[in-house]
């Protein structure tokens, strides 16, 4: 190796280290004014202003607010897996195993309530990009069902296998309309929240224990046709 490229390698790496500081930099500055301000209210240049980088630079690391929060997406699915494996490990109880899903996913959203509420306005379109169910959020959706599937599988109830290629997105849109009631609950503490996923947990347990049973053949293919129109 020549000492020219001897001395290029660190003032690449360097160079680097400081586009990687930048970046992190802007996104943790994005994310707090989010919280403070609101999304729609933050602007990119309050972020690169708070952030003390030219706009310029800003876009050059995300070319947009919504790419942040897509970056922010990605953080918690990556946050968000191994912690919730591991406290399922714990339970055998199907509700129980649900309900950790449910709990660890309101742990990682909790700092982010506030501006929350703005990115549920999107969701109704497949096709924006901060949707739930838009193609760049697939991943993350792709995640939260294997969640789901795996809290079924280990559980102590066993599901019947026509239903059990369905429950977990099933279960999966029931945990974001839990989502959508959190961020509007002003009950003290989310009591309300709580209260209805006891309530509906409860139910769900029944409901699928009970599933299997010869005599909930029809109704389970009622449910069943249903949920493959609505298939998403």
């Amino acid at each position: 190796m020549t000492a020219s490229n001897t001395i290029a390698e660190p003032r690449a790496t360097r160079a680097t280290l400081k586009a990687d500081a930048t970046r992190s930099r802007i996104y943790e500055v994005a994310l707090q004014l989010f919280r403070e301000k609101g999304f729609e209210q933050t602007t990119m240049r309050d972020i690169a202003r708070q952030a003390d980088v030219a706009l310029g630079a800003a876009y050059y690391h995300f070319g947009s607010k919504d790419a942040i929060v897509l970056a922010f997406y990605r953080e918690m699915k990556e946050r968000g897996h191994q912690p919730t494996l591991d406290a399922l490990a714990k339970h055998r109880k199907l509700r129980d195993r649900i309900r950790v899903v449910l709990e660890k996913r309101f742990d990682l959203l909790a700092p982010n309530l506030k501006f929350l509420g703005a990115l549920f306005k999107h969701s109704p379109d497949a096709d924006d990009p901060l949707s739930p169910f838009s193609e760049q959020n697939k991943p993350i959706r792709d995640e939260a069902l294997e969640l789901f599937s795996t809290a079924l599988d280990g559980a102590d109830v066993k599901v019947p296998p026509d239903l059990a290629l369905h429950l977990p997105r099933l279960l999966w849109m029931y945990h974001l309309s839990l989502i959508l009631f959190w961020i509007y609950d002003r009950s003290e503490e989310k009591k309300s929240t709580m209260l209805l996923m006891d309530k509906s947990l409860s139910l769900i347990a029944t409901l699928i224990r009970i599933s299997g049973l010869p005599l909930m053949r029809p109704v389970r293919r009622s449910v069943l046709e249903v949920l493959k129109v609505a298939a998403v």
